[in-house]
């Protein structure tokens, strides 16, 4: 056997180890450089014009393509903006269209001049790199896509332009008797800019989808007038009757208020509270108003004291009209009642009343009212009077008899006299109006006027208004049996409601008073009964003064008149001033004075004549007293 011997190596120092390991990494770097300068020069070479390999987009491979055909390839293989589907949805309508129309796009030049970029930006060794990382684990870039938001908008605009609708109102009308409800209408609007925010998300995934239109509702503050219409019905059913309550024979009523007429009054109001708008249905209150105000007339009436007359044997009152109850229609309330009760179905509605009872009532007595006695009788005549004029005075006087004044008050005639026409009576004679005699209605009256201002001034009563004639009346100069020219300036005449006589009743008790009417004397007499108070009456009068003759009498031509006929229409008088001054005392003393000034004007006869008459002369006719 043979032995080698054994040769020890000897350990290299770490210096030398050291150096030893940095000369390994220094030579492996330079390698790695010389390498990767190999290889970028290699592969920029290969693929100068070309894609790096490993690079794709949205997942197409696209290595080792030019940027041409890398793009035709992108838009054979990406074609969701035209053939993709979105499908907008509202309730049951729906709409569906390409991508393409809704503004998206794909650039497929801009993708892969992308994709081509990949490796060529930067440095030397990013680019390696990129080139590297696309090699060793591919490069996926992502699609880029452009939205034109415009698009979008304007085809969401043609979908509302379908299905937006405004906010309506419930209406609701009457024509003729037809009441006309129309529904409202819930507002529908599209929120575009709410429905693009997932559109364009969708849109970037290249997969269909719904889109649900976001759509805002507003409903009408009124949307269903149904029940209103069939309250407006209920009014218009039938008539409406309205009557008074608890009738008496001579009262008016009841009143038809016929369809037509309460379609008329038919209001519709809209109405807000704090539970919202509705309409509400009634009778208009004006029209209601101005309606029962025209009924009004006829159903209100003044309270009445009852009449009596004074029992001269037993000096006691007797009732010859009983007292009447005041009433007047409550306009107001009956406003609200039939409003009320129409609108609950009722079609017959008592009208509301206000009752006044009268100061004097039936069971009056004579020392309840401080009438005791007779305390003036005054009578006048007027002997020559037509019938018609005895008609108007009878008439007339009879509005007073049995009438109480009282205590303090100052009594007005013509509030008591009322209307004096042909329907309420009265007769046409001869008056004194405007100038001139002229038959009129009425004629008459003024004897009634000038007996009661007779009958106050000798009772001693203040008198508060009176007018004299405007000439000397025969009538008002007549005694029992002849005349007395001492009566002129003592005549008072009324016309209603223009002029009036007034007289107070300036003691604590009530006056009562009777008239007298008698044809066959032709004579009226009028009578004070009430409580003396001791009061007495000095009077004394001028008598008639400056006295003026009449004029020439007056011819007038009357187409009306034959040829030669001629009627007297007016009677001369002389014309004449008379001041009577009138002194009341009571125990003694002066309780005060006054006095009466009448001016009287000269007064013409007055003739009217036919076409054609020759006329007599022309002369002063003598005067009749």
């Amino acid at each position: 056997m043979t032995v080698y011997p054994v040769t020890q190596r000897r350990r290299p120092s770490d210096a030398t180890f050291l150096l030893q390991w940095i000369a390994s990494v220094v030579g492996g770097l330079a390698l790695f450089l010389v390498f990767s300068l190999a290889l970028l020069l290699g592969s920029g070479l290969s693929y100068a014009s070309k894609i790096y390999p490993g690079i794709s987009v949205a997942g197409i491979d696209l290595s080792g393509l030019t940027e041409k055909d890398a793009a035709v390839l992108l838009a054979a293989r990406i074609t969701y903006p035209q053939t993709g589907k979105i499908v907008f949805q509202y309730q049951e309508h729906i709409w569906a269209a390409r991508p393409q129309e809704l503004g998206l796009s794909l650039d497929v030049e801009a993708n892969a001049q992308a994709a081509y970029r990949v490796g060529r930006s930067g440095n030397p060794f990013k680019r390696l790199a990129q080139r590297l990382g696309a090699w060793h684990s591919g490069e996926n870039l992502p699609l880029a896509l452009t939205f034109d938001e415009r698009l979008a908008r304007d085809y969401l605009a043609q979908i509302a332009a379908q299905i937006n609708r405004p906010t309506l109102d419930a209406s609701l009308s009457v024509n003729g008797l037809e009441v006309i409800a129309v529904p409202g209408q819930i507002g529908v609007q599209i929120d575009i800019a709410a429905t693009l925010a997932p559109l364009e998300q969708q849109m970037r995934s290249l997969s269909d989808g719904v889109i649900p239109l976001v759509v805002q509702e507003t409903p009408p503050a009124i949307l269903d007038a149904s029940q209103q219409a069939e309250a407006a019905r209920r009014i218009l059913s039938a008539p409406l009757t309205l009557t008074l309550p608890e009738t008496a024979a001579g009262d008016p009523g009841p009143w038809e208020v016929p369809r037509e007429q309460l379609a008329a009054m038919l209001t519709i109001q809209r109405v807000e509270d704090s539970n919202g708008a509705t309409y509400q249905v009634a009778l208009d209150e004006e029209a209601l108003y101005t309606y029962l105000n025209s009924l009004a007339g006829s159903i209100n009436r003044q309270p009445e004291n009852a009449r009596f007359i004074f029992n001269d044997d037993t000096r006691q009152l007797e009732l010859i009209k009983p007292a009447v109850v005041g009433r007047n229609l409550d306009v107001y309330t009956a406003i609200k009642t039939i409003n009320a009760q129409i609108a609950a179905g009722q079609r017959t509605v008592s009208l509301p009343l206000v009752y006044t009872q009268p100061e004097v009532g039936n069971e009056a007595t004579g020392e309840q009212l401080g009438i005791r006695e007779q305390i003036i009788s005054y009578t006048t005549y007027f002997r020559g009077s037509s019938a018609e004029r005895l008609q108007n005075i009878e008439m007339a006087a009879a509005n007073f008899h049995g009438l109480l004044v009282p205590p303090g008050a100052v009594f007005s005639m013509a509030s008591v006299m009322g209307n004096v026409s042909l329907d309420t009576g009265y007769a046409e004679a001869w008056i004194i109006y405007g100038g001139r005699t002229i038959k009129g209605v009425g004629g008459g009256v003024c004897q009634v006027s000038t007996t009661l201002f007779r009958a106050a001034f000798f009772a001693g009563f203040p008198i508060v208004e009176r007018y004299p004639h405007a000439y000397r009346v025969g009538y008002y100069e007549q005694t029992a049996n002849g005349w007395d020219d001492r009566l002129a300036g003592l005549d008072a005449t009324v016309f209603v409601p223009v002029v009036d006589f007034k007289f107070t009743n300036d003691t604590p008790y009530w006056l009562l008073m009777e008239t007298y009417f008698r044809p066959n004397s032709r004579s009226l007499t009028w009578k004070f009964y009430s409580t003396s108070d001791g009061r007495r009456v000095e009077w004394e009068t001028t008598g008639p003064q400056n006295i003026v003759e009449p004029p020439d009498p007056v011819y007038e031509e009357n187409p009306e008149l034959a040829e030669g006929e001629i009627v007297q229409v007016d009677w001369a008088a002389e014309g004449a001033d008379v001041t009577v001054t009138r002194t009341v005392y009571r125990d003694g003393q002066v309780l005060f004075t006054d006095t009466f000034i009448t001016h009287y004007l000269p007064w013409a006869d007055v003739y009217q004549y036919g076409p054609g008459t020759q006329l007599p002369n022309r002369r002063k006719p003598r005067v009749n007293p």
